[in-house]
């Protein structure tokens, strides 16, 4: 089948060059030319794990190109609309400029029984009125809703191996039909391996996306307010995870007490799911979701008081290395980063802070060139007068504890993640704070 892919970002990059992979014939579009002329040369622009091989392999076979053309559409006949829908600025709620651009464009190219498909995540609603514009515009194309449910750092198996596949369709029942058929040929490999598929309404899908990460985040948040009282109470918030996780209605994924959540999914869609809420007149039914946004970014500062209080008060030319600026580990994302929050909360607090990740360093480079950055983990440690551990990456959850107290000017670790072990860190001379943790 040959796809369009409108949007070459993070999702659009990776599904296209799945989608390739899967054996379709696919063009990418995207109005960034350098970012296109990099994905044409079987570049990836940002760390993917397995991506880079997939664009290599994809582009070399021809399945794959890209391009900046809209008109290079032409020719297919399923068309993925996947843009992003940042946070708008001065409101919670998304930005569709880019979701409503992309249609527009479409809609000059796409003909008879051509599939445009949402894959960006959008306020409810959004896609009803996509639809409407879709049929006036005398096109004969039709819309279907298909949410992503990528996770940073493994979104090529997520893509090529989902763990549930949804499809919102149009209300009538033979354009329902052929959207189905559509969608279950490009998904034909996932369909095969028995992937669970749910086909549904539009405001079915969109919720789908939106309410699963608001339950995710609310499950971040939660582990973090009963680690708040932890804090004040002695209790071992990990240690709590492990009990109420073993309760198979409850669960121990997503029960990490630490910095919070960050990244460019969680944070802006509660706030837009939250907008959107209060828009059709239900904001109290996710009222609490601004207290799961509350707590979270809580947790950030609670970190910058633990380093001040580490430091004796003294936050003023302090050496602070911060392990980590990515939202999580195996990405180079540091949209909301909790852990640059935290950096550059103590550079402005007046501490000397070096800061080191195995990928977000250029782009943390870019935008907070405030900071001190350094690939080396020894010239980061090397004489430091507290040191923060705010993205789990393997380098240093498994740091030694004896090899890094050998560099550092004082023996004090704050774990932003609860990822390191206390005694062993303890034993070696260190004084270790994690959070919620006595």
């Amino acid at each position: 089948m040959r796809i369009s892919v409108i949007g070459c970002g993070y999702l659009g990059a990776v599904h296209a060059a799945s989608m390739a992979e899967l054996g379709h014939e696919v063009v990418g579009i995207d109005v960034d030319a350098a970012k296109i002329a990099r994905l044409a040369a079987g570049e990836a622009p940002f760390f993917e794990p397995g991506l880079p091989e997939l664009l290599r392999s994809a582009v070399a076979s021809g399945r794959l190109t890209f391009s900046t053309d809209m008109a290079d559409v032409a020719g297919a006949s399923v068309h993925f609309v996947a843009v992003g829908t940042p946070q708008l600025k001065g409101s919670y709620s998304a930005d569709l400029t880019y979701v409503n651009a992309a249609v527009e464009g479409l809609l000059e190219h796409v003909t008879a029984g051509d599939l445009i498909v949402g894959k960006s995540t959008v306020p409810v609603g959004t896609a009803e009125r996509l639809a409407a514009q879709i049929d006036e515009s005398g096109t004969g194309a039709m819309l279907a809703w298909n949410p992503e449910f990528l996770r940073e750092g493994f979104a090529v198996k997520d893509t090529i191996s989902p763990d549930r596949l949804v499809y919102g369709v149009p209300v009538d029942a033979e354009a329902a039909a052929t959207a189905e058929a559509m969608l279950s040929e490009v998904y034909a490999t996932a369909l095969e391996a028995e992937t669970p598929l749910i086909v549904t309404d539009y405001a079915t899908a969109e919720l789908v996306k939106v309410s699963a990460n608001a339950f995710l985040a609310t499950k971040i948040s939660f582990i973090n307010a009963m680690a708040e009282i932890a804090e004040v109470t002695g209790a071992d918030v990990t240690q709590l995870a492990d009990a109420i996780g073993l309760d198979v209605r409850i669960g121990r994924r997503f029960l990490g007490a630490g910095v919070g959540f960050g990244g460019g999914c969680l944070p802006k869609d509660i706030r837009a799911f939250t907008a959107r809420a209060e828009e059709i007149g239900r904001g109290e039914s996710v009222a609490f979701l601004k207290e799961v946004d509350a707590i979270n970014l809580r947790r950030r500062q609670r970190v910058v008081d633990l380093a001040v209080d580490a430091l004796g008060g003294e936050v003023l030319g302090k050496k602070v290395a911060v392990l980590g600026l990515a939202f999580k580990p195996f990405s180079d994302d540091i949209r909301d980063s909790p852990a640059i929050d935290v950096a550059v909360r103590l550079r402005g607090l007046g501490a000397d802070v070096v800061a080191i990740d195995p990928e977000a360093i250029e782009n943390s480079r870019r935008l907070h060139p405030q900071l001190e950055f350094s690939d080396d983990l020894e010239t980061v440690l090397g004489g430091a007068d507290l040191v923060v551990l705010v993205t789990e990456w393997n380098e240093y959850r498994h740091l030694d504890p004896e090899w890094a107290g050998a560099l550092v000017g004082t023996r004090t670790i704050i774990d932003g993640r609860n990822c390191l072990d206390p005694k062993a860190w303890r034993a070696a001379g260190w004084t270790y704070k994690g959070l919620g943790r006595p």
